[in-house]
């Protein structure tokens, strides 16, 4: 009979076409989740036209979906740890895909606002999830590489909600960007077979014939046998309680990730909200407004993917540190006033140092907590975060309503990322060994 340490030989797997299968699916729902989140800042021009929305009322609006995501989050979360992440990423996909599609029909800003917030619950809840999966599968050595390219795709669906808005809105209206979201519905039998199931999870749930053959998938050396007794990730079954974020010394690094998660995600939504809306306040037209939306985005696909390389060389804090820092002072000096190619370099930094170092913290958290409380910890880190991303939008809302210049707007953003960058050291201090956010070593697989 042999003992066999699942989480060990999926650290030490070869990329194979079951690893590019994971990440394409889980990279799929992500540019979808990212599509129906970027696309307020797309319709919010319009929509302040049609409905008469002053600046605060259009900030509670976007608000809306982000409480949706942040109890989304803190549900989903700990729920996919009890009941499987394939179960949960599917309820969510459904989620936020069919009442972002509703949200066409919205007709007063009150329906809009319901269904916003219903689709929150499904953004919200879909991306610690993938996140875990994805991190799970991933080989050891490429990790944090392979979950920022599937993370990357929050940035391309970012870019598609830009792009298609410039495309259809000026023929077709508002409602027509969020039709767009019907896609995943109509993909949702593919996925269904296709998206594996966490395999921790099945060996804490018994299913071994299942677990031994997606272990035979990801790790093609790997033979099965009847007697092989399959050992998962170290921790116990069972209800995962949110204490156990704070056990073996994880209390403080646990608070400074979601002071880092919560600064992020202010960041990423006062500027994903309010960019388009600021930059059409300053003078630019609807379609030159929502071009600096598309290289936020853009941007942010550079910082996650090359933030992810940098992140398996010389660690994901470190990098953290270094993006957080970066990106504070490149909103600091879009308040001063540049020609238009600086302007768009200095938009397409802040979208690597800021939607980017949100898709890298993800990395780092799934990376930092033990496999039997990676969704939960994800989901309460994600969660604490949107308290942030809601006041990012109320924020922009308040300055706006003030009618104090965008430079007092981009200077007002860019505190979080100091902030950010400070509790990030901490994180480093408190942990001065472990900069790549590893919380603990994978165990060997040893043969009896």
């Amino acid at each position: 009979m042999r003992t066999i340490d699942v989480s060990a030989l999926l650290d030490g797997a070869r990329f194979n076409a079951f690893h590019a299968r994971v990440l394409f699916w889980c990279a799929l729902i992500i540019i979808f989740d990212g599509y129906d989140l970027v696309i307020y800042g797309v319709v919010l021009p319009a929509l302040m036209q049609t409905w008469n929305l002053t600046a605060l009322q259009a900030g509670m609006l976007g608000s809306c979906a982000l409480v949706g995501m942040m109890f989304g989050a803190l549900f989903f979360g700990p729920l996919s740890d009890r009941i499987g992440r394939r179960k949960t990423i599917m309820t969510c996909v459904i989620l936020f895909s069919g009442f972002t599609v509703i949200n066409g029909f919205a007709r007063t800003p009150e329906e809009f606002a319901i269904c916003r917030f219903i689709a929150g619950l499904g953004i919200g809840g879909v991306m610690p999830n993938v996140v875990a999966l994805m991190n799970e599968y991933a080989p050891r050595k490429i990790r944090s590489t392979l979950v920022a390219i599937m993370f990357s795709g929050y940035s391309v669906g970012g870019m598609l909600s830009a792009g298609l808005g410039m495309l259809l809105m000026p023929s077709w209206g508002w409602p027509s960007v969020f039709f767009i979201a019907v896609v995943p519905l109509v993909v949702l039998p593919l996925l269904v077979r296709q998206l594996p199931e966490s395999l921790n999870f099945l060996v804490r749930q018994g299913q071994f014939d299942r677990a031994q053959a997606l272990l035979a998938q990801a790790v093609p050396e790997y033979r099965p046998n009847a007697g092989d007794q399959l050992i998962p990730a170290k921790g116990q079954a069972g209800k995962v309680a949110i204490s156990q974020l704070f056990h073996d010394g994880r209390s403080l690094n646990t608070l400074m990730l979601w002071a880092a998660f919560f600064c992020c995600l202010l960041m990423v939504y006062a500027l994903s909200s309010w960019l388009p809306k600021l930059m059409n306040s300053a003078g630019y037209g609807l379609n030159s407004s929502l071009a600096f939306l598309l290289v936020l985005n853009f941007g942010a696909i550079f910082g996650a993917i090359g933030g992810g390389w940098l992140g398996d060389r010389i660690g994901l804090g470190r990098v953290l540190f270094a993006f957080f820092t970066l990106g504070a002072l490149s909103l600091s000096l879009l308040a001063l006033k540049s020609p238009l190619p600086v302007l768009y370099l200095l938009i397409g930094v802040a979208g690597a140092c800021t939607i980017g170092t949100q898709i890298l913290a993800n990395a780092c958290a799934v990376q930092f907590y033990p496999a039997h409380i990676r969704s939960t910890g994800l989901g309460w880190a994600m969660g604490i975060g949107r308290i942030g991303a809601i006041i990012g939008p109320l924020l922009g809302g308040a300055l706006h309503a003030a009618q104090l210049p965008i430079q007092a707007s981009f200077l007002a953003f860019a505190l979080p990322g100091l902030i950010g960058a400070a509790a990030i050291l901490v994180f480093l201090w408190h942990r001065p060994g472990q900069t790549g956010c590893v919380a603990e070593k994978p165990l060997e697989s040893t043969p009896t």
